[in-house]
C-alpha cells in the first residue's frame, strides 16, 4: 500500500512537471512590423489625413496571372502586403517596384500609376485605404 502510494505520488509529481514544462515552452505571440514610413515606395511624401470622419477600406485584389492593373491613382492613403504572386509596379515619372509574396507596400497618392503581373500564377494583395465617407480610394485614368 505504501509503494503504491509512493509510485501515485511520484506519477503525480511527474505529471506536474511535464504540464509546467509544456506551459513555460509554449510559444509567445509575436509583432513584426513590416512597414513604418511617412514615405510612399516611390519616396514621395504622404499626405496628411483628411479632417473628416475616417472610413477604413480592406480589399483583396487579385490580379491574373499575365494581367495588367488599368492606369489609376489614389486619393486616399494605401498601403498592402502581397500573399502570393509577384506584382510589378510603375508609377508616372517611371519610378518600379517589384513586390514578391509576403512584401509590405506603402503606396503613391494622387499619382497615376499601374500594377502588372508578370508572373505564371495569380497575384493576390489585401489593401488597406484610409478614406473617408463618400470619398474614392481608386479613380481610373482614362
Amino acid at each position: 500500500m505504501l509503494k503504491n502510494s509512493l509510485l501515485a505520488a511520484i506519477l503525480l509529481l511527474f505529471s506536474f512537471y511535464v504540464f509546467k514544462k509544456e506551459v513555460l515552452e509554449t510559444a509567445s505571440p509575436t509583432s513584426v512590423t513590416l512597414i513604418e514610413s511617412e514615405l510612399a515606395w516611390n519616396g514621395d511624401s504622404l499626405p496628411p489625413y483628411p479632417s473628416s470622419k475616417p472610413q477604413i477600406s480592406i480589399l483583396k485584389i487579385t490580379i491574373p496571372a499575365h494581367a495588367e492593373l488599368p492606369l489609376h491613382y489614389h486619393p486616399v492613403i494605401n498601403a498592402g502586403v502581397l500573399l502570393k504572386g509577384e506584382l510589378y509596379v510603375i508609377d508616372e515619372d517611371g519610378n518600379e517596384l517589384t513586390l514578391k509574396a509576403g512584401d509590405p507596400i506603402i503606396e503613391v497618392v494622387n499619382k497615376k500609376h499601374l500594377g502588372k503581373n508578370m508572373g505564371d500564377e495569380d497575384a493576390e494583395i489585401i489593401v488597406f485605404y484610409a478614406g473617408t465617407p463618400g470619398m474614392k480610394i481608386t479613380e481610373k485614368v482614362q
